[in-house]
């Protein structure tokens, strides 16, 4: 299978290219029902459009049959990180600080792996953060496996959709 940090070398300058901040790359499945998943962002407004994804995909796609870093047959997944999105880049921890998260850590960390409670944002290469059961800790962001929001009235409002023409029209069947 292929290396992570070769595919992100290989994928984030194109992205990048575009206009688009890399979110997260992840390569999941097995036998021959694999898939390239990658996650990215509008710098903006934090979100994708399907423009967005199909412009990112076609250039993806012309750049991976370039170079074919990939042994195994796979599908291309382009998509926004979503409102409940994972935590890749120590700065998502800044940015969305004051929300709900989940964070695994790889390691313990005063003495748990698994959090869930407020970000409140980063100092240094830690991530502050007040878990509901343990209070204020500090998580080095090495040890954080893995970290997403959480779905909350409070995040849906602060993560507006970019538009909503067309929401309330619908087709009914006669």
């Amino acid at each position: 299978m292929a290396d992570i940090a070769e595919l992100t070398a290989l994928i984030e300058p194109e992205v990048k290219a575009l206009g688009f901040d890399l979110v997260r790359i992840k390569l999941f499945g097995s036998g021959d029902e694999y898939t390239l998943q990658i996650m990215a962002e509008n710098p903006r407004t934090k979100q994708l459009v399907i423009e967005d994804c199909a412009t990112i995909s076609r250039r993806i796609s012309d750049v991976m049959d370039e170079v074919d870093p990939i042994e195994e047959a796979y599908r291309l997944e382009v998509s926004s990180p979503g409102i409940d999105r994972p935590l890749t880049r120590l700065h998502d921890f800044q940015e969305w600080a004051g929300h709900e998260a989940k964070i695994a850590a790889t390691e313990l960390v005063e003495g748990r792996k698994s959090f869930r409670g407020i970000l409140d944002g980063v100092e240094g290469e830690d991530i502050l953060f007040t878990d509901a059961k343990a209070g204020s800790v500090s998580i080095p962001f090495a040890l954080v496996g893995e970290a997403k929001l959480l779905l909350t009235d409070r995040l849906i409002s602060a993560t507006m959709p970019l538009s909503s023409d067309g929401a309330d029209e619908f087709e009914t069947e006669e």
